[in-house]
């Protein structure tokens, strides 16, 4: 994959030499969220500090999720699980808006299809839910975490792909 800037963007398999990165890509695009979608009191219990990088670790190996590389440096990752459920999909602040999360929904959606998979489901945040719309899924229900006492809103969407 290129882009119009000649960037060379690669997807791989997860490598535990990646969980810092990937975990810190994770922090970053949270805490980048605008504060009219999702308030500091939220973004601080959805990705806390100090960051769990052990915790992180060992999440990153059981999901082993797709990483996308732009000049071999992570972008952004997805996690699609066996069920179709794609748990996580988050891109670096400086790479958003410049087709990384298009190009990561792309490729699970072609590893879905090739695995068996016929429909995929997310809890989309508010900043994700336009992406997946964008490619087809439909919103199913609003939904209201709790933790620790913050309530976080998401939605659950589906994409039945035997069809796309």
């Amino acid at each position: 994959m290129n882009t119009a800037m000649n960037t060379a963007m690669n997807i791989v398999e997860y490598s535990n030499s990646y969980s810092k990165e990937v975990t810190d890509v994770f922090y970053q695009s949270v805490h980048a969220i605008d504060n009219g979608l999702y308030s500091l009191e939220q973004k601080s219990v959805w990705a806390p500090y100090p960051i769990d990088y052990q915790k992180w670790q060992t999440r990153l190996r059981l999901k082993s999720p797709y990483v996308l590389l732009i000049n071999e440096r992570i972008a952004g990752f997805i996690e699609l699980e066996d069920d179709g459920h794609i748990d996580c999909m988050y891109v670096l602040p400086k790479f958003q808006r410049r087709s990384v999360g298009s190009e990561l929904l792309k490729y699970t959606i072609h590893k879905a299809k090739a695995q068996g998979i016929t429909q995929l489901y997310v809890e989309a945040s508010l900043v994700a839910k336009p992406l997946f719309e964008r490619f087809g899924f439909v919103c199913k229900q609003k939904n209201r975490v709790r933790i620790n006492n913050v309530v976080l809103e998401n939605y659950t969407m589906t994409l039945r792909i035997d069809r796309v």
